[in-house]
């Protein structure tokens, strides 16, 4: 009876350890893992060493079978994993790594096997090509069948186009690996209807151009933030190198020290109650001070220092890329961030982080310029007011601080100003990715039939009561018409007006050669110039096309050095209200003056029209 009993204590103990022991086994499978930023589906980097990294049980020797190819590493000793709120999913685990020759490009589908003790990570249908970031902020991200491009989505079943998707992952400081909430495309997907819908509008033109030109596999990365400014998509390392930036960067850091979370948890909480209050609606909880809005977060906001960088772009450095493709709206045109000095050497900052974060010089780089704002359009009416916007100045900032940056890889500034629609989130989209499609295929790729021949500005003297500026190519009109629309003049007063432009006239001998490379631009109102304009505001006039060629705006330039009256105080506005309102009382002064003048002109030529045939 004794022995029966034992018997049943026995295979009652069993059954109720079983359960403990398989959540165990399971624990315990859960050791071994990759980097988010790995999955079945991917696009590895050709012509590079690829490198593939995770974490599992400290001491064990992880091995890594990539078709043919095959490498092993011992995981490191455990050590802190910084992923926000996922402290508990890395505990006790060390970090491992191992590097895999590089391959040719293949559309081959390879599988990913990695084993370490009894676990096995299995990825499949790999397959190896060019890798391509898509960076910026909400016009970057915008997605496909939100733009004009909706219709292409019918045609995204492409085998050798791969997305992947970061959103919403900006943190105070760098993450090891990606939240996995924040990849919205679950891991790689293969682009279909269904998901390129999803995946940024300019990504996909860009990217299904390439894929087809080129041939092989393309995988695209999104990383862009809504409402970002170019400070958060710095690395963090970068801002000491520079005195400006570091001015900033100090002013964060000092923020983020005073930070207290339980304050700000009870001030948007008694915000909060008065508007209910105020609405009739019921009390709202107070916020949780531990998972505050990024925005209300120093150092965390989309707004700050370096925080975009952290969790989005520099999360997943190693994983080798071909280039980036960059794409901002309008944040940094406004508020606390409207800083075009500082921007430019923030750009050139950025691009030299992105190469020394993937250890590559030669890395591509694409920037697109700001679109036109959707505000009103610059024209006759409104001219000198629109010419005193900010945005012009951060598209120059863009510019010039791309070409300033270190490197040896294919670069350009691509100008959108003249892609124009309503709204800060226009719809066109369709033509931003279709022109750094065609540059990479012709600087990138060097696919024949592919050219891309920007037009630059190469003096600009003054000649009598006009100034004469020539180009190092052929600028031509876009709407059909043989007058340059676009340019403003100014005298040794800085006060700008809307110019009258001509082509320079040459003798039939040199008119091959030199036609539409020399414009003369001048105003009756400017008796002495010395400065020009072109494409000045945020929706310009601007007309001017490089070689003639519809895909490539002659880019907004300045031949003076009069800049944004910007204070260089982080803590202070950049523009003081009173600066502001001078600025705008003086451009509506100008227009006034200039509208009257011409009102008076006409009035003159109809007087001289009269007199015209009459006898005397």
């Amino acid at each position: 009876m004794k022995t029966t009993i034992r018997s049943l204590a026995a295979m009652l103990c069993m059954v109720l350890l079983t359960p403990l022991a398989s959540a165990q086994v399971a624990a315990q499978a859960k050791i071994l893992k990759l980097h988010n930023i790995f999955s079945s589906d991917m696009v590895l980097q050709r012509g590079k060493p690829i490198k593939i990294w995770g974490w599992g049980k400290p001491g064990d020797e992880v091995s890594v079978k990539l078709g043919t190819d095959t490498a092993t590493a011992v995981v490191a000793k455990a050590a802190p994993v910084n992923v926000f709120g996922q402290s508990e999913a890395y505990a006790g685990k060390g970090r491992w790594e191992v590097t895999l020759p590089e391959r040719e490009a293949s559309a081959e589908p390879q599988t990913l096997t990695v084993n370490s003790g009894t676990e096995k990570v299995e990825l499949s249908n790999i397959v190896v090509g060019d890798v391509w970031v898509m960076h910026g902020q909400s016009n970057m991200a915008f997605p496909l069948q939100s733009t004009n491009g909706r219709t292409l989505a019918a045609q995204a079943n492409i085998p050798n186009l791969r997305l992947f998707s970061i959103s919403t992952n900006e943190q105070a400081s760098l993450q090891d690996d990606i939240l996995p909430d924040a990849v919205t495309t679950g891991g790689w997907v293969v682009s279909s209807p269904e998901t390129a819908a999803e995946f940024s509008g300019i990504g996909y033109v860009f990217g299904s151009n390439v894929q087809r030109s080129v041939g092989i596999p393309i995988g695209l990365i999104k990383v862009a933030r809504g409402g970002a400014s170019i400070e958060s998509m710095v690395p963090l390392h970068k801002f000491d190198e520079d005195p400006l930036t570091k001015r900033y960067a100090d002013h964060v850091k000092a923020r983020m020290a005073a930070f207290d979370p339980e304050a700000e948890a009870d001030r948007i909480w008694e915000a909060e109650k008065a508007r209910a209050k105020r609405l009739k609606q019921p009390e709202p909880e107070r916020p949780d001070p531990k998972n505050l809005r990024s925005w209300n977060v120093p150092g965390k906001s989309p707004s700050d220092m370096a925080s975009v960088h952290n969790g989005y772009f520099g999360v997943f450095k190693g994983y080798n890329i071909k280039g980036v493709l960059f794409h901002q709206g309008y944040n940094n045109t406004i508020g606390d961030n409207c800083r075009p000095k500082r921007y430019r050497k923030l750009m050139e900052l950025m691009v030299e982080g992105w190469r020394e974060d993937f250890n590559d010089p030669n890395l591509a780089v694409g920037i697109i310029g700001f679109c036109a704002d959707g505000g009103q359009m610059q024209n006759g009416e409104n001219f000198e007011e629109r010419s005193i916007d900010t945005g012009p100045y951060i598209r120059e900032s863009q510019r010039l601080g791309l070409a300033e940056a270190a490197g040896t890889g294919p670069a350009v500034f691509i100008p959108g100003y003249d892609v124009q629609a309503p709204g800060l989130h226009p719809n066109k989209k369709r033509e931003h990715g279709w022109r750094a499609a065609r540059w990479a295929l012709s600087e990138v790729y060097e696919v024949k039939g592919f050219d891309w021949k920007s037009v630059n500005l190469v003096s600009a003297e003054p000649k009598d009561d006009m100034m004469v500026l020539t180009f190092d190519g052929r600028v031509l009109p876009d709407d059909g018409e043989k007058i340059p629309r676009g340019f403003s003049i100014a005298g040794e007063d800085g006060k700008f007006y809307m110019a009258h432009a001509r082509f320079q006239a040459w003798e039939k001998k040199d008119a091959r050669q030199q036609a539409n490379r020399t414009i003369q631009v001048w105003s009756p109102l400017v008796e002495k110039p010395v400065a020009v304009r072109y494409a000045w505001g945020n929706c310009p006039i601007g007309n001017l096309k490089c070689n003639g060629d519809q895909d490539i705006p002659l880019a907004s330039f300045r031949t003076d050095d009069w800049d944004l009256p910007e204070e260089e105080d982080p803590a202070v506005k950049p523009i003081s209200r009173e600066i502001d309102k001078e600025r705008k009382d003086d451009a509506k002064a100008r227009l006034e003056y200039r509208r009257t003048e011409e009102a008076k002109r006409a009035v003159e030529i109809l007087e001289r029209l009269k007199t015209l045939g009459q006898p005397k």
